[in-house]
């Protein structure tokens, strides 16, 4: 795993805690609940703090009153297996900064989402948006009610962690090219998914630069029954191979092909995203990988950051992504080939 971790200059409360030889909890506390810390511990870390120019908040100091000990991570599908285990990473580490986690569920439906965003925002200090599907303008404007990260949403001003499949989608592409398939099917998302857009495009990206045909079959909703509703179509488009959104569609995919009579990988390809699925379908599905649980981690870390801070950072932490190759991909065969 690659990341690059772009941020101003400005004291964090990572950096305080490593001055003062402390954790970040202990650094919260100093600020917020200093009466459960030896006097000493808090000078330690107000005298690092000092050092290195870090000032905490408002939205810190008000912790202290136990009336917003909470954030709240919003999601668009409970159900999806890319997310429960960034649920839990988030909830974990929330845990370890002494903060409770409120979790919305919006059935990728961004009426929903807006409501939540407003609802949680008397009771949080602070939200995580998980590949929301708001408009950008709507999320600009949720930054006004509290301090906000994004997560696979890159929206320039707003902290957020982006898993780049891109490069894992390319390099699945090219993995497909040099098995001698000429042509590729890739089964899209839905279309306010910032990740969607980033895979369609690094689909064609990487099949234009190879002379490989592409095309792109619509599964606005990512489920298995999207995947496997898919098949038709993307057989008759005579391409060889195809990329989907997401494992979940992928896995539908499997039993669509099977459903049509084509084996695979003996008569066609597949590849997933997101390495959720990957070791339990059958046969085993060549998928991108997926960095859910570090991203739950580090978008809890930007958002602690902000809360103990006074200024709000153009931060933009990414996840870079690779290709793991199973049992779905094969040697497309002559009688096959575009």
């Amino acid at each position: 795993m690659k990341s690059k971790h772009e941020r101003k200059a400005t004291p964090t409360i990572s950096q305080v805690a490593a001055a003062a030889g402390v954790d970040r909890s202990t650094v919260s506390r100093a600020f917020t609940r200093p009466a459960m810390l030896s006097a000493e511990t808090v000078q330690r870390v107000l005298d690092a703090a000092e050092r290195i120019g870090y000032v905490p908040n408002h939205t810190a100091r008000a912790l202290s009153t136990g009336r917003h000990g909470n954030i709240a991570l919003i999601v668009p599908d409970v159900a999806n297996p890319f997310f429960p285990p960034l649920i839990r990473a988030v909830q974990r580490e929330a845990d370890q900064l002494d903060f409770c986690l409120f979790l919305g569920n919006t059935d990728e439906d961004p009426y929903q989402e807006d409501k939540l965003v407003g609802r949680f925002a008397g009771q949080v200090a602070g939200m995580i948006l998980a590949s929301s599907r708001l408009p950008e303008a709507q999320i600009r404007a949720h930054t006004s009610k509290r301090p906000l990260v994004l997560i696979n949403r890159d929206v320039n001003g707003i902290p957020r962690v982006l898993i780049d499949s891109g490069s894992g989608v390319e390099e699945a592409v090219a993995h497909l090219a040099s098995l001698g398939h000429r042509g590729i099917v890739y089964i899209s998302g839905p279309a306010s998914s910032w990740s969607n857009r980033q895979r369609r495009n690094a689909v064609r990206k990487a099949a234009e630069k190879l002379g490989l045909k592409h095309f792109t079959v619509p599964a606005p909703i990512p489920s298995y029954q999207a995947g496997r509703a898919a098949a038709p179509q993307v057989l008759r488009t005579g391409a060889t191979a195809a990329i989907a959104f997401d494992d979940v569609t992928a896995h539908g995919l499997l039993a669509g092909l099977s459903d049509n009579g084509v084996a695979v990988p003996r008569d066609f390809s597949v590849v997933g995203c997101d390495d959720v699925l990957g070791a339990v379908t059958q046969p085993a599905l060549t998928t991108v990988s997926n960095w859910s649980v570090e991203a739950g981690r580090a978008a809890v870390s930007l958002l602690f950051d902000m809360l103990q801070s006074s200024a709000i950072r153009d931060v933009r932490y990414v996840l870079e992504t690779h290709l793991v190759v199973r049992d779905t991909t094969g040697a497309a065969t002559p009688r096959q080939a575009l």
